[in-house]
């Protein structure tokens, strides 16, 4: 009798897993699915510079294209480049299927030095810049969505309980980053 009632158990907790998957929204599956190739476009809004990159091939990351937005995210002021937490890309490619938009993500900042970094700590307009900020690891980007309204992106952002989110409306730009869970405005 013990023995059919643990078998019940396993059936009754597996049939309702199955059921609450399927409830999930269509984004949810996607961003649980490892099989299929990850795009994002993006614009570097200080550099002009536009870029499409594939950098989850459906399998593994693709170690190119996670260089070519190495050099898109770098610190234009000081011209260096960093490795950029591939984590940080997950999370933007995972608001962007939230967000079912396929426009291209506004790049405010990614990587910065820590010159760089202290150097807009010590300006009165980016009072909001941390001393130990996670740009300076590779690890946050300030970002906005054109035609998605900003208050929206933040929260698909909160949504996703990943990582660092900061709302920062009179810049334009949302904050994301792969730290420990968290949110300020």
């Amino acid at each position: 009798m013990e023995k059919i009632d643990s078998h019940r158990r396993k059936l009754l907790l597996l049939g309702s897993a199955a059921a609450g998957l399927s409830c999930l929204p269509h984004y949810a599956q996607a961003s649980l699915s490892t099989s299929r190739p990850k795009i994002l476009t993006l614009n570097n809004i200080n550099t002009g510079e536009s870029l499409q990159a594939e950098f989850f091939n459906g399998k593994t990351y693709n170690p190119s294209e996670l260089a070519r937005l190495n050099h898109f995210f770098r610190d234009y002021r000081a011209d260096k480049i960093h490795a950029i937490d591939p984590h940080l890309f997950e999370h933007i490619y995972r608001l962007q299927l939230m967000l079912e938009t396929r426009k291209p993500i506004q790049l405010v900042s990614g990587f910065r030095s820590i010159a760089t970094n202290n150097h807009l700590r010590g300006r009165s307009a980016h009072s909001g810049v941390a001393k130990h900020s996670y740009h300076t690891l590779g690890q946050a980007m300030d970002f906005h969505i054109e035609g998605i309204a900003l208050s929206n992106v933040r929260k698909a952002a909160l949504k996703m309980n990943a990582g660092g989110v900061g709302y920062y409306p009179k810049s334009n730009f949302v904050h994301i980053d792969t730290g420990p869970v968290r949110h300020w405005s």
